[in-house]
């Protein structure tokens, strides 16, 4: 794995961070179990992202994770090749 692949889940949370202000904000690298995938051979990173932020408060599915997928959009096709996204509102976690 290079330098630059160790970096990538840091870089993707600093992101989401600066983005969304989270109350909880999980990066999983799971590169290494698509390892031979047709897709892995351009470099590009399996993972998958939970966040509790206010941002998605009022927003469906689909309006969360485009803005999640706008948050990352220059690390889309090199850096990340698959993206899994959880991203939930503090509303929505049963206490």
């Amino acid at each position: 794995m290079s330098a630059a692949t160790d970096t990538r889940p840091e870089t993707i949370r600093t992101r989401l961070i600066a983005t969304f202000a989270p109350q909880q904000c999980q990066v999983e690298d799971e590169s290494a179990l698509h390892a031979g995938h047709a897709g892995a051979a351009s470099g590009g990173g399996h993972y998958r992202v939970q966040l509790v932020s206010t941002v998605f408060e009022g927003k469906n599915r689909l309006n969360r994770h485009r803005l999640v997928y706008d948050c990352l959009a220059d690390m889309m096709h090199n850096d990340i090749h698959a993206l899994a996204i959880i991203a939930i509102a503090p509303s929505e976690i049963a206490n």
